[in-house]
């Protein structure tokens, strides 16, 4: 393999033929580079996917009530429905051992004033329990505790986009605002990551906000997470025992999906597996169908070589020269055309992405990039491929008879 005058022959033909192996390099260093890129993209809309539901715990169950569609126990298609504070306890009795965090949620909108500053933000009134299933991240103060909520406490927590408008440089902690016409005190400032419509929201007990805006036990929605250790199969027998009683509880249809929505971030993260594991193959089966194009392109110029050859390799033989080391030399010419050319077009892919890759953030796609495992077996795919390009014209010249070839004109 390291013979110097082999490697003296190789460059020789490649000299020659100039026009040819370019061509034909090229179509091979392409096949890798799309290849690349593609499974780049397909990670780069995975990670675009996955990054939406990075700010909620992965185990989360999402409850919201509708209108049903269907007419059922005596009631009319049409009916709304309403979500209140004993639906949560409900769940709560009903699943003890596959609830992990529980929160009703109840939304709406207020007019924030502090000093001069105004400002109109949504309003989330939740429990404690809700930070742990949104994950959402405290930098500055505390987030609202049991003894706030049982207490119906006026204290929320704030966005930091929130903290930037009402605030300026001014830390809110233990500072007061008025939401609408009540005062309440600011015990905490989270961000979220990614999303600063997000950073514009506001948290409060939800019994106080039910107290004071209303004295209702009205509630919007509902949010759990449920046992870590539930597998995906467990996991959404676990939301379908949750959508059957909350419809038997609220007087649904069983087959009314309208009424009540049951969205488990389970079944969404199957979904985008799935997806990306039907777009990974498709790109794979491209980037192989380009490849291939390129193997058969080298195996073309071998043949033409081997032809042009034909005297020399008749001489090899007639001197002493074995099969195999006949074929020894043309698998080596293939696979070093096969290889250079991929390397090249691999490398040109990883520089595209190395740059531009971390700069494209976007909800549906983001740092398109490809893992270690990926070069490593491209590089493999491009050994493999210059053995195969060259494999039938090594064996036909292999079998070329010294007193044909001498003959040869």
């Amino acid at each position: 393999m390291f013979d110097r005058d082999i490697w003296q022959e190789i460059f020789h033909t490649l000299k020659n033929n100039k026009l040819r192996t370019f061509l034909t390099g090229f179509s091979v260093g392409w096949a890798i580079f799309i290849l690349v890129m593609l499974l780049a993209s397909v990670n780069g809309m995975q990670n675009g996917f996955t990054g939406q539901f990075n700010d909620d715990a992965t185990n989360s169950i999402f409850i919201r009530p509708g209108t049903t569609s269907k007419a059922y126990a005596g009631f009319e298609a049409g009916r709304r429905i309403q979500f209140k504070n004993g639906d949560v306890e409900y769940i709560r009795k009903s699943f003890p051992e596959d609830v992990e965090y529980l929160s009703a949620r109840y939304y709406s909108r207020t007019s924030a004033r502090y000093k001069s500053e105004t400002g109109s933000y949504p309003i989330q009134a939740v429990h404690p329990e809700f930070q742990m299933i949104e994950k959402t991240i405290v930098i500055n103060g505390r987030y609202f505790n049991d003894a706030d909520h049982t207490n119906k406490s006026k204290v929320a927590v704030i966005g930091r986009k929130v903290a930037e408008d009402l605030f300026k440089k001014e830390d809110p902690v233990g500072k007061f605002v008025q939401f609408n016409e009540s005062l309440f005190r600011i015990v905490g400032v989270f961000i979220d990551e990614g999303d600063d419509n997000a950073e514009r929201r506001i948290y409060a007990p939800i019994g106080t906000f039910q107290r004071v805006y209303g004295n209702t036990n009205n509630i919007s929605a509902i949010a759990l997470t449920y046992n870590t250790s539930y597998d995906l199969t467990k996991a959404l027998e676990f939301s379908g025992r949750l959508e059957d009683i909350m419809k038997r509880r609220h007087k649904v249809s069983p087959e009314d999906q309208a009424g009540i929505n049951v969205w488990n971030y389970a079944e969404a993260f199957s979904d985008i597996s799935s997806f990306s594991t039907v777009l990974s193959t498709i790109s794979i089966g491209v980037g192989f169908l380009i490849l291939i194009a390129g193997i058969v392109g080298i195996g073309n110029i071998m043949v033409f070589t081997i032809k042009e050859r034909t005297k020399e390799i008749g001489v090899r033989k007639a001197l002493g020269a074995k099969p195999q080391q006949i074929i020894n030399l043309v698998l080596l010419e293939s696979t070093f055309i096969t290889a250079l050319s991929g390397f090249i077009g691999l490398i040109f892919a990883w520089v595209i992405l190395s740059l531009i890759g971390p700069t494209i953030e976007t909800p549906a796609f983001s740092n398109p990039s490809v893992s270690l495992s990926t070069v490593v077996t491209a590089t493999i795919i491009l050994i493999v491929a210059g053995v195969l390009a060259g494999l039938i014209p090594a064996i036909k010249a292999a079998n070329v008879k010294p007193i044909v070839a001498l003959s040869d004109k």
